[in-house]
This record gives C-alpha cells, sequence and structure tokens, in this order.
C-alpha cells in the first residue's frame, strides 16, 4: 500500500515541477505535497550552507534552524553522502531533539556532481515507521529536485 502510494506520487511531483527552475519554490512543493499525502510528522529540507544545514522549506512543527556537520541524524546523512534510516531516534547517538514527539526518521541527501546540497528530513510519531520502501521512493523523489 505504500508502495504504491508513493508510484501515483511521482508522477504527480514530476508535473508539479515541470518548469519551476527555483529550487527553494520546488522543495516548498516537494515538502507540502509528501507531508499531505503520506501524513508525515515533519517534512522538510535543510540546505547546506557553509559547514552547516539551515532550515528550508518544510511543513510541520517548529525545527531546529541549523544543525552542524556530523551533528543528529540530518548532519551524519550529510557527512556519509547517504540515506540514513532510524527507527528509533532515542537509539540514535547525538539524535537532535527539535521535538519530542518525533519517534523515528528518516533522511534523504540531496546530491549535485558528487555533494550534498540539501537533506530532505522527515519525521514520524511512530517508531519503525520508514523501510527500505521509504528509501527507495524518496530517493527517487530527491532525484526529481
Amino acid at each position: 500500500m505504500k508502495a504504491q502510494k508513493y508510484e501515483e506520487l511521482l508522477p504527480q511531483l514530476r508535473s508539479l515541477l515541470s518548469g519551476e527552475t527555483d529550487p527553494i519554490a520546488r522543495m516548498a512543493n516537494v515538502a507540502a505535497v509528501l507531508h499531505e499525502a503520506m501524513g508525515f510528522w515533519w517534512t522538510g529540507f535543510y540546505r547546506v550552507q557553509g559547514d552547516q544545514l539551515v532550515l528550508g522549506p518544510f511543513q510541520g512543527p517548529v525545527a531546529c534552524f541549523r544543525i552542524a556537520r556530523g551533528r543528529g541524524v540530518c548532519g551524519t546523512a550529510w557527512s556519509r553522502k547517504e540515506t540514513v534510516v532510524v527507527p528509533d531516534v532515542e537509539e540514535f547517538p547525538g539524535h537532535i531533539a527539535c521535538s519530542s514527539e518525533s519517534r523515528s526518521e528518516i533522511v534523504v541527501p540531496l546530491l549535485r556532481q558528487g555533494e550534498v546540497i540539501a537533506v530532505l528530513d522527515i519525521d514520524s510519531r511512530e517508531l519503525a515507521n520508514f523501510d527500505d520502501v521509504d528509501k527507495h521512493y524518496l530517493e527517487k523523489i530527491v532525484e526529481l529536485l
């Protein structure tokens, strides 16, 4: 069922993004579509600015403004240049608790010419909410950006 939702979202996102070149606008609508369609707790982007990730477009409650490289799940995904899936944020060393309601998390890096320029960060209020299906489709969605 989850895979089917993502399969339906891919052509919708391709169509929505076609013709728009501004990266912030594109991120904003991707966050909105994912948040609404999938019912995530927090859905958004952090953009690389120098040696930090800076809060970008998002849907959900108030978030941390800045995250250092290598810190928390977002900073770890940035450092590793790979998707990080965390079934229980309490078990992740150095997790940054922007919200005490977040229980699980997935972070997908957005790469340009081998360098991370942003990360897609999604949080859930449920434990172990993210799996290989989410990883597969969210990586495809990030490639659209």
